[in-house]
This record gives structure tokens, sequence and C-alpha cells, in this order.
């Protein structure tokens, strides 16, 4: 479909949210899908650029980081400009088990806590949470510039905790810490349900530590895609069950399927 552009605001650094009027993509994606955008209106870029649903109701908002030629041509674009979008795309999130049974821990890396907010307001609109028992999220940057949408977690209910490689803010040290401090108390009587999205050195230890503690997780895969359909085969990734497609048979896969 094409879309009007309602706002394209820098957040921080490199990061910007995306406000489309998409409305029939807004009220049929579902937490950990995704969209592919063309960036430009010729070939070049030829690809489009895979973005994780950030929020999706009256309007369709996406995250981004500028870090090539078509998100830098995104970021030049204006509210009342028409973009072409393609989605929603992908499997997302298992929530059946979040609605019941397991306290939701959320560990988002940079970008990736994108479609983490989208599933956080999904879970606590259709399950109540007491104030002693919360959904956690832990978001890991390398920096503090690189911390994002702790606010947006925190009004979704979230406890939210916060990791900088370089201690600049909140824990010193990879998030993944924060997650194996929560995971091994000894008094910790939770059955967590981890959900994880970032960079795949992050969601390889986010998938030994969980492992490790006997906690079921799903993670997000980043991947290049050219296609997004499941056609070209270009975003394959190795499983116990075989080679499957990051756009078509995940983003979202469990982690202990994943062959790292």
């Amino acid at each position: 479909m094409t879309a009007k552009i309602r706002d394209n605001r820098l957040l921080s650094g490199r990061y910007y949210k995306l406000t489309l009027d998409a409305g029939i993509i807004a009220k049929s994606a579902l937490p950990g899908q995704f969209v592919m955008v063309k960036a430009g209106e010729g070939t070049d870029p030829l690809l489009r650029r895979p973005l994780s649903v950030y929020g999706a109701g009256r309007y369709l908002e996406l995250l981004y980081e500028v870090v090539g030629r078509g998100t830098k041509l995104l970021s030049q674009m204006k509210a009342g400009e028409s973009l072409d979008l393609l989605g929603p795309l992908g499997n997302g999130f298992d929530i059946k088990s979040s609605k019941t049974k397991y306290r939701p821990l959320f560990v988002a890396g940079g970008i990736g806590v994108a479609p983490l907010v989208f599933l956080a307001f999904s879970l606590s609109a259709q399950r109540k949470f007491s104030k002693k028992r919360p959904m956690i999220a832990l978001i890991g940057g390398r920096t503090s510039a690189h911390v994002l949408c702790a606010a947006d977690l925190r009004k979704a209910g979230c406890d939210v905790r916060i990791a900088t490689d370089d201690g600049s803010r909140g824990y010193r040290g990879r998030v993944t810490g924060l997650l194996e401090e929560i995971l091994r108390l000894p008094e910790n009587d939770d059955s967590y349900l981890v959900y994880g999205c970032g960079p795949k050195p992050m969601l390889k230890a986010v998938s030994d530590v969980s492992s490790r503690y006997n906690v079921p997780a799903q993670i997000s895969l980043e991947s290049h895609m050219a296609c997004g359909i499941g056609a070209c085969l270009g975003c394959v990734v190795s499983t116990k069950g075989g080679y499957r497609r990051v756009c078509k048979d995940g983003p979202v896969f469990s982690a202990g399927d994943i062959v790292w």
C-alpha cells in the first residue's frame, strides 16, 4: 500500500520514529511482525528496508536507525509525503503462554527494542500484571545514546532496567549480564518467558543464558532481506529442523531451535 507520512521524528543520535497513516496494516499487525519499506522513488536503492512494527493502532509506527543510503533517504522524508509499504509480514511472538502462566521478561539491544514495545503494550492490554510482579524490560546499548524507549516500556507497565557497555547509564556491562542476575536469584520463584530482539551476538547470549537456567525464550532475528516474503531465500538461518527463512518462517523463533 501507499501510506502518507504523518511524522518522521529524530529521537536521538541516528534513531528516528516514523508515523504513517497506514490503517490497514496497523489494524492487522501482530507483535513481532514487520513491514518492507521502499526508500526513494527510483531503483537506487533497489531493495526495500525491513522495519519492525513499533506501534499499531490508528497509525503505524516504525523505529529505524540511519545506517546506509536507504535509511538516510528515509530520514529526509517529510510529513505529507508518501511511502510504499509491504506488510505486515512474518510470524510474530507467540503470546499465548504469557497471557496466563509466565511472567514476561524482555531483553532488547539497540533498535531491537521496537517490536518489544509493541509486544509489551499488547500483553498489558490482555492481562493484568500486579505491581509486585510486573513485566520486566532489560534495555542494552553501547552508550546512553543507544538506549531507546525506556519511557515507553514504563508506560506499558514494565519494570525497566538499563545496561550500557561503557557504564554511562545503569548497569555497566552487557544486557545479558542483567538477565543472568535475574534468573540466578536463589529465591526467585517466578516462571519467566524471555522475549529478545537485538544484534545476533546478543541473541546468542540470551539463548545461552536462558537455556542454562531452563527458561523458555523467543527471539526475533535481525537479517538483511531482499524480498521479505520468502521467495529469494536470501535470509535463511540454520535451525535444528533445517534451514528456515527469517522473513517467512520468522523473524521470531524459539531460541533453542537456532543453530548458532
